[in-house]
């Protein structure tokens, strides 16, 4: 609440948003490839200990979908030093927290402890980069646990089945159509040989990027990494990071997916969109500022006219992720209101972005939204975990540092005829895939 009072008497005074504050890095680059990079903040005594692998479910051979998460999980298992558990537990019993996620592009795992920690959260994150103990038994019992997740968050879930074959149409060639957590029958046949074969090729320093952000100096985190992850062999058999393009597409696809379980049906559509790439950020600016203008909240163009002008939608919104390493998406989304059907809803959501196209951008909703955008990146930074995380993210896409940090200010830079030019680049039916999600039609018959 505080901050949304602040962020109306900014904008009721007519006052700038401050700049954010350059953050304090530091990077080098380890002998054997190990990038490192330290962002300070001395206002606690904690830190973010993070190692990301370039590596995420997208660098998966075909057949072995889920080997990526698979393997994420089995390194909570042991090592030639730590007992099955022990890692977590003992991350625990020194007052911090841990855990790991996979997604398209990397893998991560990440200790959140004091800062007088830090040492002993390199030496056990280093040990299980190269000293992984597994055998049958693990293999069954985490194979189990990971069919079981895709289970509760899956199979059980018709809306997560829908955007499961949205994104298989969407992709047809590149392995983002492939989910992250795998197809369930490749995932059952997952065996030790895949997952080491996984490991071995990927868990290497080349290819990982250590983040250390908190209560910090360079040089002790230098000296604790060159210990710890320096005297690790690189991988000299690491494979370029080269993936299946996208054909062009040149026919709008759709598809209708039936579920008896559907609360409340919905349409939504996907458009392949370029990500932010390094050196040049401008387009994907723009298309990060205009999923905020068509559908970044309630003041949004799609919510006013849906959910409030007409009431044809009970919820609409939009969305652009950009940071990743290969084509991404532009997607729009409306829930219709009761009594409106699922193609009055497509076809009123339609109406809406051509109203947009025709009209353009509304200035003062756009600094409105680069103010509250400016907020959140000053907030952010009282989070080491929230910064450590954009980095990380950041770099495992392609990016740079001076990318990374240079974002803001391109976001600031933006001007609503690149916004628009944007939308003319993105709003291509015959370059789209439209779903709809409806309750199955013997439930509707009875």
């Amino acid at each position: 609440m505080l901050r949304r009072i602040v962020l109306a008497v900014i904008a009721g005074a007519g006052l700038a948003m401050p700049a954010v504050a350059e953050d304090i890095v530091t990077d080098f680059t380890l002998n054997n490839g190990m990038q490192v990079v330290v962002v300070e903040d001395h206002r606690a005594p904690v830190v973010m200990h993070m190692v990301w692998y370039r590596a995420g479910s997208a660098d998966e051979k075909p057949g072995v979908s889920g080997v990526a998460h698979f393997l994420e999980h089995l390194l909570f298992k042991g090592t030639d030093t730590l007992a099955p558990g022990e890692f977590s537990a003992t991350v625990a019993a020194n007052g911090g927290r841990d855990n790991a996620f996979t997604s398209y592009d990397m893998t991560a795992y990440h200790q959140r402890v004091a800062a007088d920690r830090l040492e002993l959260m390199m030496r056990m994150e280093s040990d299980r980069m190269v000293n992984i103990r597994l055998g049958e038994e693990e293999i069954l019992t985490e194979r189990d646990v990971i069919i079981e997740e895709r289970n509760q968050r899956v199979e059980n879930n018709p809306g997560a089945l829908f955007r499961e074959q949205l994104n298989a149409a969407q992709y047809l060639n590149h392995r983002y159509g492939v989910p992250i957590i795998g197809w369930r029958h490749e995932m059952e046949a997952l065996d030790l040989e895949d997952a080491l074969e996984f490991y071995g090729t990927f868990y290497a320093p080349n290819n990982a990027i250590l983040i250390v952000a908190g209560d910090v100096q360079p040089d002790e985190v230098k000296a604790l990494a060159e210990q710890y992850y320096g005297v690790i062999p690189a991988n000299p058999d690491l494979p370029e990071r080269a993936r299946p393009s996208e054909p062009p597409q040149t026919s709008a696809r759709r598809m209708v997916f039936y579920d008896a379980r559907v609360a409340q049906p919905y349409v939504t559509r996907s458009y392949l969109a370029p990500e932010r790439n390094p050196g040049d950020q401008k387009q994907a600016a723009a298309l990060t500022l205009l999923a905020e203008l068509l559908g970044g909240g309630q003041t949004s163009v799609l919510s006013q006219k849906l959910q409030f002008e007409t009431q044809q939608s009970i919820y609409a919104t939009s969305w652009y992720r950009g940071t990743s390493l290969d084509a991404t998406t532009f997607n729009l989304l409306t829930v219709p209101a009761p009594g409106i059907t699922l193609q009055e809803a497509e076809d009123a959501m339609d109406g809406v972005v051509a109203a947009f196209m025709e009209e353009g951008v509304d200035e003062a909703h756009l600094g409105r939204i680069k103010m509250q955008l400016r907020a959140s990146e000053i907030y952010e930074r009282d989070s080491v975990e929230s910064v450590a995380n954009r980095y990380g993210r950041g770099l495992t896409a392609g990016l740079t540092i001076a990318d990374i940090q240079a974002w803001p200010e391109v976001l600031q830079a933006v001007t609503p005829e690149e916004i628009m030019a944007a939308a003319e680049m993105i709003f291509d039916k015959d370059k789209s895939v439209t779903g709809w999600l409806k309750i199955a039609e013997e439930e509707v018959s009875q």
